[in-house]
This record gives C-alpha cells, sequence and structure tokens, in this order.
C-alpha cells in the first residue's frame, strides 16, 4: 500500500494489472461539539477533457446515487463513505473522477471544516485490500466549506489516481463553478 502527499500521483493500473475496479473511500473525524456540528456531504463529479462534468447525469451524490453509465457508484460506509467505480465501464471520454466534501448549510446552517480531522482518501480493490492512502493534511479549515480530496485520471489508456487536498471558501458553489455543474 502506498502512502501519498498533496499532489502525488500513483500510477493504479500499471502498478496493480488487470485492475478494473476500485472502491474509493472518504473518512474523516468531527470534534464533538455542543453546538451543531456541519453536515459534510460527499460528491463524484465525471469530467471530459476539458476538466468539466461531462453532464449532470455524470454526478454521484446523496439525490444521484449511481452515475448515468453505472460506472460509478455510492456503495457502502466502512469509512464515512465509499464509492465503486468500474474503470472498464467508465466511457472513454471521462477524463477524470473527482472526489470532493462539501459542507451542506441548508441542513444545520453555516459550517465549515473547522471541526474536521484526519481526513483521507483511500483506494482500495473490491476484495477490500487497500492500494493507496492520502491523508489529508491538517491545516488551518476555519473558512473551508469545500474539499477536493483527490481525483482518479486517465493516462493515455491507463487510470491513475492525485492526492489533493484542495480546500475552497465558496462551498458548493464555487466547486459547481470551477467543474460546471448546474445546481
Amino acid at each position: 500500500m502506498a502512502t501519498l502527499v498533496a499532489g502525488a500521483n500513483a500510477a493504479l493500473t500499471v502498478e496493480n494489472p488487470g485492475l478494473d475496479h476500485v472502491v474509493v473511500g472518504l473518512g474523516w473525524e468531527s470534534i464533538p461539539s455542543h453546538g451543531p456540528s456541519a453536515e459534510l456531504v460527499p460528491f463524484a463529479v465525471m469530467c471530459d477533457a476539458n476538466g468539466v462534468a461531462a453532464s449532470n447525469d455524470h454526478l454521484v451524490f446523496f439525490n444521484q446515487l449511481v452515475s448515468a453509465d453505472a460506472s460509478v457508484t455510492f456503495a457502502g460506509e466502512e469509512d464515512q463513505e465509499q464509492i465503486d467505480v468500474d474503470l472498464s465501464r467508465v466511457p472513454e471520454d471521462i477524463a477524470k473522477i473527482v472526489f470532493f466534501v462539501y459542507v451542506d448549510p441548508d441542513v444545520r446552517g453555516k459550517g465549515t471544516f473547522a471541526a474536521v480531522r484526519n481526513s483521507h482518501i483511500r483506494l482500495s480493490t473490491a476484495e477490500n485490500r487497500e492500494i493507496l492512502r492520502f491523508e489529508i493534511p491538517a491545516t488551518n479549515m476555519d473558512s473551508v466549506t469545500a474539499l477536493i480530496f483527490g481525483e482518479l485520471y486517465r493516462h493515455r489508456t491507463e487510470w491513475k489516481f492525485r492526492a489533493l487536498g484542495q480546500g475552497y471558501t465558496t462551498g458548493l458553489a464555487g466547486v459547481a463553478k470551477d467543474f460546471g455543474i448546474s445546481l
């Protein structure tokens, strides 16, 4: 198993011949408080070669648990959330799949990642053999309202993973603008 740092890339299918399915685990811990804690919502965006969502049918989140082509689907909660990606079924026009979590202001009011600790993204096989893990560095998250954990992306005919840990102060709206998502 590889442990990555922010900005690092890992060659998934080259280093794991025959790999055609991964489980993406998103996890975090929240510091308990006496007031309401932020409601964190995981999200996956299937992007075209221009780096934007191929369409709103290429989003996977709580209201759309499976992508239109059924290659990306919410699967379980062994971490906080798990998303299955059938790499062999991802359409050729999809260049990358971005995984992020945002604070939903409609559930418990405006919140941030300030009380979130030990965030990670990990990739494992369908048999739960962990391939890689990225522990998101503990930095000041007082104004962060959305966080890109990482992305799966195509490099020629192979799949790779990039560890990101990129925070947004503009929440889902900021991520939606960057990835061309219609809200």
